[in-house]
């Protein structure tokens, strides 16, 4: 009897401060909580926090825990999360992206275990982290994107990790403003073509009032791109949750 294959959803998390990691709260709870038909044979993560010239994909037997931020208590740089990486995926990942080359410089950066140490508390899934290039365009990241897909048929979850609207420059650290005019504006019209499948306008973002102010850097609006392209039903979480005015929770699973 032939096994049935189950296609992994695909998730983009609006991962929001490095101490979702290590803090009890909605979000935390919400990944704690999240439940998959079938246990992923490994991990891919495009996390907004690693750029390289050239696409990248990390090669690591046990990957390193990259604590990529400043000023934060002890705490969190005492965190350690070290699956194993996955020499399969690697060898698969560069199958359907030939230019994709090995690095064992990188590991996991906060975009992706601050998410995954609460999804997988206990590392038990290999994990992979893809870069973005900086050297593509918007388009040729979701034509990238598309090109994984066949992953998701062969028990890989594909993750992005970053944020709609991300601007630290703007933040009210008062804490006084939960949204910016722009910042919704910005929001609701993402999250309306991605209900739509409007990948036009979610390739070309940029054309999109409030778009200066809530994305003024692609890092982390790009892994939406990577969720997005794949096949399948959208739904929204945390679509309404802001943080001090310029930054926004919002997340994507398609199934």
């Amino acid at each position: 009897m032939l096994a049935t294959v189950i296609t992994m959803p695909t998730i983009f998390f609006g991962h929001g401060s490095p101490m979702n990691a290590i803090e009890t709260n909605s979000f935390t709870q919400y990944w704690r909580n999240m439940k998959f038909e079938q246990k992923p044979k490994a991990i891919l993560s495009i996390s907004a926090h690693w750029e390289t010239s050239g696409i990248r994909i990390t090669s690591n037997k046990i990957q390193k825990t990259i604590h990529d931020f400043g000023g934060f208590p002890q705490a969190l740089y005492d965190v350690q999360y070290t699956p194993q990486g996955s020499e399969w995926l690697c060898k698969r990942i560069q199958e359907l992206i030939p230019k994709a080359q090995l690095d064992g410089s990188w590991g996991l950066d906060h975009g992706t275990w601050s998410v995954l140490a609460h999804l997988f508390p206990n590392a038990d899934v290999p994990v992979v982290q893809l870069s973005l290039d900086t050297k593509l365009s918007d388009q040729q990241h979701y034509e990238l994107a598309k090109s994984l897909g066949p992953l998701r048929n062969e028990g890989v979850l594909i993750i992005g990790s970053g944020n709609i609207v991300h601007n630290l420059r703007e933040v009210d650290w008062s804490g006084k403003t939960k949204a910016y005019d722009w910042a919704k504006q910005f929001n609701e019209a993402i999250i309306k073509a991605v209900l739509a499948k409007d990948h036009k306008t979610l390739i070309n973002y940029k054309s999109l009032e409030g778009s200066r102010l809530a994305a003024p850097t692609r890092d982390h609006y790009l892994p939406l791109l990577y969720i997005v392209a794949q096949e399948g039903e959208p739904s929204i979480f945390f679509e309404s949750e802001y943080m001090m005015g310029s930054l926004n929770m919002a997340s994507v699973i398609i199934k």
